[in-house]
């Protein structure tokens, strides 16, 4: 097996796939979505609880639940974003290179398997 099969199979392992997908996620959209949920999602949460105050706050005791909210719609902005833009493209890959294998015929006897079966069939014509 070439070193650059052998490093297809390694990337594509799900394991490597899914750590490099959250270090992907963390740092490139984390700050896109952070912007987004700050610029647009903070004031749609301020415009329900009919809050003027610049921060988000929609406290029920001591909780703040405008930042609860907050933090969740962000979550799920980027389980989205990864799910649909990387894992679904990931596993389809995935998916067509095991497709591929599975179709590829078995390989020959090779050529040692080839002398032992002429030593045996000569030791069986000689009995």
């Amino acid at each position: 097996m070439g070193m650059v099969q052998e490093f297809k199979k390694f990337v594509l392992k799900g394991n490597v796939v899914d750590l490099a997908t959250g270090v992907i996620i963390g740092a490139a959209f984390g700050k896109i979505v952070e912007a987004f949920a700050k610029g647009i999602i903070e004031p749609l949460i301020k415009l329900i609880s009919g809050s003027t105050k610049p921060d988000v706050a929609m406290a029920v005791g001591p909780f703040d639940l405008g930042l609860i909210i907050s933090a969740v719609i962000n979550f799920l902005i980027v389980a989205a974003i990864v799910f649909f833009l990387i894992v679904k493209p990931i596993n389809k890959l995935i998916s067509l290179m095991q497709a591929k294998e599975a179709a590829a015929p078995p390989p020959g006897p090779t050529p040692t398997e080839v002398l032992l079966t002429e030593i045996r069939d000569t030791l069986r014509a000689k009995a």
